[in-house]
């Protein structure tokens, strides 16, 4: 799950969910999630599915939703804390499905990883009002802390531009996420780019767009 974590969201799209995915693939992404907290449960599916069928081969998690995630055959889901329990989801999905948890602390952290999750979104990292229930600002040091406490992928996201994804890759995320940032942007595929470039330039690997 190294590099950029794309989380769709049809408020800040200025082109359309499925535009913004080809984008992100075109990019090189590797994982999309599928995030839609309006609308109704069928105009969700229809959506689901249309984007899952354009992920080719990169993996496609569906946000809260482990119905729809059943229902499109997506690679796993996402939870947060007040979602539907990790061990109830589990259950559903099966062991071989993806489940990233939400966590706001490196105790949540390590109960994810002792739990079986495949990775953790720490959130939020920065200030953000992309999501309305995001919480305080946790800042880049727990993004330290908690990628020194667990092996499982962490993923950081809120709040995350540019000019502090940087420290943010340096304190150990694999991944990042930057809704606002990409999704405002005039090309989506230009935007996501430059974050790929900072985690190449991490790993001292030339990114080939450079």
């Amino acid at each position: 799950m190294r590099g950029y974590y794309f989380i769709t969201d049809h408020r800040l799209s200025r082109a359309g969910n499925v535009s913004d995915l080809e984008a992100a693939l075109t990019a090189g992404v590797r994982t999309i999630q599928y995030r839609h907290k309006d609308g109704s449960t069928r105009e969700l599916l229809a959506e689901a599915r249309q984007l899952r069928e354009l992920c080719n081969g990169a993996l496609f998690i569906v946000n809260d939703r482990v119905d729809i995630a059943l229902a499109v055959d997506a690679d796993g889901v996402h939870l947060g804390q007040d979602d539907l329990p990790y061990f109830a989801a589990r259950r559903l999905l099966g062991r071989e499905k993806i489940i990233g948890l939400t966590v706001h602390n490196v105790s949540q952290a390590r109960e994810a990883q002792r739990w079986g999750a495949n990775y953790v979104g720490v959130s939020p990292v920065f200030a953000t009002a992309t999501k309305e229930d995001a919480g305080k600002a946790a800042g880049v040091e727990l993004v330290r802390e908690i990628s020194q406490a667990v092996t499982i992928p962490v993923i950081a996201i809120g709040g995350i531009t540019l000019d502090n994804a940087l420290q943010v890759i340096q304190a150990g995320a694999d991944g990042v996420c930057a809704i606002s940032a990409v999704l405002t942007a005039a090309d989506v595929t230009a935007e996501i780019e430059k974050f790929q470039n900072l985690f190449h330039q991490h790993f001292l690997k030339p990114h080939p767009s450079a």
